[in-house]
């Protein structure tokens, strides 16, 4: 596949010293990328900055406008866990724009696969709240995007230990959007039972896959062998978008989970062989993933698979 690569120094600019999103994590997975030789063979995307009204897609105009604000002040937190400085706001627009370049240039045939580098994160993010270290929703609006522009079937897959509730919600009403998501449960923010399955014209087209501390290599793997490929082909997708969070990983000290490197492998590995027999696109963005060690080389292995598939 040719892949591209969305990535740009900006997502350093946002950065709280000792907490544990900042900017190192993209360092660690940039050294990584060079290291093994990975980076030469890559598309190089350049993120755009996206407005105001294409962030509006997901977002509630007065809280993008409280952002920008809270940030031109100087910054601070915007809830216990989310944090911004002068320059979040920024960082926060480009990171929106990383994905929407991305999935224009997916959709102008230039490349085959997309894998965004950005930061923060976005499936907390709801509609008018930060949340759990992300400030806008960057796949929701990616979502959003699509669906503006005439598509009809988008499928999310969430793989970060944590549910993305704000991705959930953006989407409940919709069957539009396919969102399926593999986190631990319960644990943080408290959403994700397998009983949210949408409502109205949404309902069946929310899946939930929560498991318990300790689950590891052999759930993932039913999960992403045997239930995700049956919901990918009865939904028929346009497009796959993909919340790509490493804290699943064994080595994780935010959760609980055991899921190898190799675990993640396999993962990725069906994700792609699905996307090639339907000849859907699919994009990838950066969610969580804390021990640098674990997540620079599962960024690597995913970018390896998106290179050979």
């Amino acid at each position: 596949m040719k892949t591209g690569f969305v990535y740009d120094p900006i997502y350093l600019e946002h950065h709280w010293k000792g907490h544990p999103e900042n900017k190192d994590r993209l360092i660690a997975i940039i050294q990584e990328l060079e290291r093994k030789g990975i980076l030469k063979e890559l598309v190089h995307i350049s993120p755009r900055r996206a407005t105001a009204q294409e962030v509006s897609l997901n977002h509630d105009p007065a809280y993008i406008q409280e952002v920008a604000d809270f940030c031109s002040a100087g910054g601070g937190y915007l809830d216990p866990d989310t944090y911004t400085v002068p320059a979040s706001y920024e960082v926060a627009l480009h990171a929106v724009g990383g994905v929407l370049e991305g999935i224009d240039r997916l959709l102008n045939k230039e490349v085959d696969a997309v894998f965004c580098a950005i930061r923060p994160p976005g499936h907390h993010a709801e509609y008018a709240k930060a949340m759990g270290f992300c400030l806008f929703n960057n796949i929701a609006i990616g979502a959003h995007y699509l669906l503006q522009k005439g598509y009809e079937r988008v499928f999310i897959v969430d793989f970060d230990a944590h549910h993305g509730n704000g991705t959930q919600r953006s989407f409940y009403e919709d069957d539009r959007v396919f969102y399926f998501s593999s986190h631990e449960y319960p644990f943080y923010p408290g959403t994700g039972s397998s009983e949210e399955k949408g409502v109205g014209r949404g309902y069946g087209f929310t899946h939930n896959e929560p498991l318990p501390a300790g689950a590891g290599d052999m759930e993932f793997d039913r999960i992403y062998g045997e239930v995700f490929p049956r919901l990918f082909y009865e939904y028929s997708p346009q497009f796959l978008l993909v919340s790509a969070g490493y804290d699943a990983h064994r080595d994780d000290p935010l959760t609980y989970l055991n899921l190898s490197t190799e675990g993640f492998g396999r993962l990725v590995e069906s994700l792609l062989q699905n996307t090639k027999r339907l000849s859907v696109p699919v994009l990838f963005a950066l969610e969580g993933g804390y021990n640098l060690k674990a997540l620079s080389e599962c960024v690597s292995l995913t970018l390896q698979k998106m290179l050979e598939a």
